[in-house]
């Protein structure tokens, strides 16, 4: 905006063109694309909604446009043959959308499980009892053939309501605390079956909460059930790429980040529920990656190893082929894209062997790990959840419109998924509606800290206070000794962060001026008022500074544990899997789309990416050698005339490859 006030002498004239119409299009602007004599906006008001213009440089009139042809706009630039091809392909998910409700606040942006009881209120509502799907849901529940909850001869809703009257009258003059074996027996005799909880007390809210629901499907009462509910008991999480391993992989590409805390948390939540939920069953949570035979050193060519600290949790690896075999080497997530179909295949296979039955839900981790993870979801029918660190458009500039050449070289921003709402890959496809940001399945589930390393520093006893004379050497030292290369890369890193402005995390992990501060680093004058007024309160207050530390203690523990994750996780895999049997024929719909794009597009794609030969590798770095950071790229001179935000031409991105994306996500 400075630079369009600048570029207007007129006060006049400038006050008429930015207090109107096309100056609130401009401050909300995020992206432009200039075809003389037109100027088309991609205008982003609020959070989550868009409104596409063009503009006429000539006279000023504005006229509204949709998204595909705002596309076509941006496609003029990069591709004008494609760009008015009247046959070329259009992909609008919003239109087999149609039975899904739609958030529309940006306050339920990431939040979509809290308003899932809410809608399968209003679509048991509409049920007939003869043909419950909360039935048929329960029905289903098993575990390698064992019934779980009611068994077969409970078939209608009539019949279990009985049957719960039935039970409770046998279950409620019992003590709380009585075992559950002491009346199973009595149970199986009205057609329910363990899963109902450990004790009188605990089966009897259990049923108390179905026959309400069975009554009046309240949102709160349907919340209550499916955390109790034993739903989801075998988990497969699948990241596909990199050294995922345990040990001696620091330092190696893609070694798994943070799966092995969520395996522990998952692991560690799923026992607490099934002894309370009276079962002795085996959960089983396995991890599968590739195997990589050679391994340089690590147990990556091992198939399968127990995750330590964990009972029941493997790391399950498979290896990639090609028509000659196994492929032998490492190769960069870029790049495994040929192998991942039937990797999916082979993969599929050897879960089944390893648990002995199907998993009730499978989490994809990064772009190739959700594709394995989708197609093998897609065969079992079971539930799908996808972890997406990056998608590649707001990662890689322009990764959309520069597709060929990339492929070729072998609040007031969008995030990554808003991004994806329209987009446009010329010569392969035109996306008018993809991602939808305030579809219900869009949820925040915010990792944890391993609390063994991360703790107050009020706890001394725990900290390592024998190595503080080492730490204090390596930090502060002036001298020159062994460990320079340490201290240069802690230079360098102050120096990146200073030349590229980075402004550190999250703001919402701090509530301002509750557990933290918000803090601008651009902002000097604004950051001392706040730094020198909690001191000034601190002067005043002696207890100011423990309450701040407190608070900051307590929202940790209510949002950033990896219990809580855990719990969250396993609450939406239980509550998505009904969704999935209330929704079933439009999630077939969807299936079939994707399975188009999939086939068609997707696995031809695939195919040209370069398969190595096999080779001996170059020796990689030592897992104590620091990797050397990779530096933005400069924006090349000959940029193409797509505007961002501050009006500066977007640079292209530098990567050799970009990251193929699965069409959507179910």
């Amino acid at each position: 905006m400075d630079e369009v006030e600048n570029s207007i002498e007129d006060k006049a004239e400038k006050s008429k063109i930015l207090e109107g119409l096309i100056g609130f299009i401009l401050i909300s602007t995020q992206e432009a694309a200039v075809v003389p004599p037109y100027v088309a906006f991609a205008v982003r008001p609020n959070p989550g909604f868009w409104e596409f213009v063009k503009v006429n440089s000539e006279n000023l009139h504005v006229d509204g446009i949709n998204p595909s042809d705002y596309l076509k706009f941006k496609e003029t630039i990069f591709d004008q043959n494609w760009a008015t091809d009247e046959n070329a392909l259009e992909i609008d998910f919003g239109s087999i959308n149609y039975t899904t409700p739609h958030l529309t606040l940006p306050s339920s942006v990431g939040n979509g499980a809290t308003y899932f009881s809410k809608f399968m209120f209003s679509k048991l509502s509409e049920s007939c009892e003869c043909d419950s799907p909360l039935l048929d849901y329960l029905l289903a529940l098993n575990h390698q053939g064992e019934d779980l909850l009611i068994n077969g001869n409970i078939n209608t809703v009539d019949k279990l309501k009985t049957a719960l009257l039935a039970a409770s009258s046998t279950v409620s003059p019992l003590p709380k605390e009585t075992p559950y074996e002491n009346f199973e027996s009595r149970l199986k005799e009205f057609g329910f079956e363990k899963g109902w909880g450990d004790n009188a007390g605990r089966v009897m809210e259990t049923m108390m909460t179905l026959s309400e629901v069975l009554q009046t499907p309240e949102p709160a009462k349907l919340d209550s059930l499916f955390c109790w509910l034993p739903t989801v008991l075998k988990i497969v999480i699948v990241s596909s790429h990199g050294y995922f391993g345990q040990a001696d992989v620091l330092g190696l590409p893609d070694t798994g980040g943070q799966i092995l805390d969520q395996v522990k948390a998952l692991e560690e939540a799923v026992l607490l529920r099934k002894k309370s939920q009276g079962l002795a069953l085996t959960p089983q949570i396995v991890v599968v990656t590739r195997l990589i035979p050679d391994a340089r050193g690590t147990t990556c060519n091992h198939e399968l190893e127990p995750i330590i600290n964990t009972k029941h949790s493997h790391i399950l690896r498979v290896p990639f082929k090609t028509d000659k075999g196994v492929l032998q080497q490492w190769v960069s997530r870029f790049d495994i894209y040929p192998y991942l179909d039937t990797f999916a295949q082979d993969a599929q296979a050897k879960i089944l062997e390893h648990m002995g039955c199907k998993p009730d839900l499978i989490i994809g981790n990064y772009s190739d790990g959700n594709l394995v993870a989708s197609l093998m979801a897609s065969k079992l029918g079971i539930p799908l959840g996808n972890i997406a660190h990056a998608l590649e458009k707001t990662k890689y500039e322009d990764s959309d419109v520069k597709w060929k050449e990339l492929e070729a070289k072998s609040s007031e921003k969008p995030g990554q998924y808003e991004s994806h709402a329209a987009f446009t890959m010329p010569g392969l496809c035109r996306v008018d509606s993809g991602i939808n940001i305030f579809d219900p399945k869009f949820n925040i589930v915010a990792p944890g800290a391993d609390q063994s390393v991360y703790f107050p520093y009020t706890e001394e006893n725990r900290r390592p206070s024998s190595f503080h004379p080492a730490i204090e050497e390596l930090l502060y030292s002036q001298n020159d000794n062994e460990h320079i290369e340490e201290q240069a890369e802690i230079r360098k890193m102050h120096h990146l962060i200073e030349q590229y402005q980075m402004k550190g995390g999250l703001a919402e992990i701090i509530v301002d001026g509750v557990s933290g501060f918000h803090i601008d680093p651009n902002n000097g004058d604004q950051s001392n008022n706040i730094i020198a007024d909690f001191f000034e309160k601190c002067k005043m207050d002696a207890q100011h500074w423990n309450r701040v530390s407190t608070q900051g203690l307590r929202r940790i523990h209510e949002c950033y544990t990896w219990e809580i994750y855990a719990n969250k996780l396993l609450d939406m895999g239980s509550t998505y899997g009904f969704w999935r049997q209330l929704n079933k024929e439009q999630i077939l719909a969807k299936q079939r789309y994707i399975q188009l794009l999939f086939n068609l597009q997707f696995r031809k794609l695939a195919r040209t990416v370069p398969v190595p030969t096999e080779q001996p590798q170059v020796a990689l770095k030592s897992p104590k050698t620091k990797p050397t950071p990779l530096l933005p790229t400069e924006t090349p001179q000959s940029a193409p005339v797509v505007e961002s935000k501050r009006g500066q031409l977007k640079p292209a991105a530098s990567q050799d490859k970009t990251e193929l994306q699965p069409a959507a996500a179910k």
